[in-house]
């Protein structure tokens, strides 16, 4: 019996709109091994979206969104028992956040009770080039057992379009939260 995810996305800031909203759109088709999803966006996060992508379609998702400023949210406490969150794209102001442990909305305060759980934070890095303050951060987040995975997208696949192209990443989002996919596969 396959046990069921309770997944956190969060949605920062960053250019990248087209990850977020690609991930929770594949997570709507991968339901039936979802328990719950819940989604938490800052304000900058849904103007980025909107100049980004041309819609507001984060207002149609099925998922419960919840404020950044929301922390009775389920998630803000391990005994709600989510066991994955993916900060997607993750800013590096979002990360240097988490890195310092200032849980001072609810996107660090879920990313800091994911940690402090032993559970998997996913943090999708958009910014580039990386800083050394960038740097030391992830390396930071990474002992502490986050792992970052840069919006780096693959071309093994060969990629038509731009959403094929980010939807590497995605898919590779997919695999780390450890949910069952049909995707690329090197030499498969």
């Amino acid at each position: 019996m396959q046990i069921k995810k309770k997944i956190v996305i969060a949605v920062t800031g960053a250019s990248g709109s087209i990850y977020a909203s690609l991930l929770l759109n594949k997570l709507q088709r991968l339901s039936n091994q979802i328990e719950e999803v819940a989604v938490v966006m800052s304000d900058n996060a849904k103007d980025v979206w909107e100049f980004e992508l041309g819609n507001d379609d984060y207002k149609k998702l099925p998922f419960k969104i919840y404020a950044k400023t929301d922390f009775m949210a389920p998630f803000a406490s391990g005994s709600a028992k989510f066991d994955t969150m993916v900060i997607v794209p993750c800013s590096m102001g979002t990360l240097g956040r988490i890195a310092s442990g200032t849980s001072d909305d609810l996107v660090i305060r879920a990313a800091d009770v994911i940690l402090k759980e032993r559970r998997k934070l996913i943090l999708v890095a958009r910014d580039m080039p990386f800083n050394l303050i960038h740097i030391r951060n992830m390396e930071t987040v990474t002992e502490a057992g986050g792992i970052i995975c840069p919006a780096i997208p693959s071309y093994y696949s060969r990629p038509k379009t731009v959403e094929e192209l980010a939807m590497t990443v995605v898919d590779r989002i997919i695999d780390l939260i450890g949910l069952e996919n049909q995707s690329y596969r090197w030499g498969g």
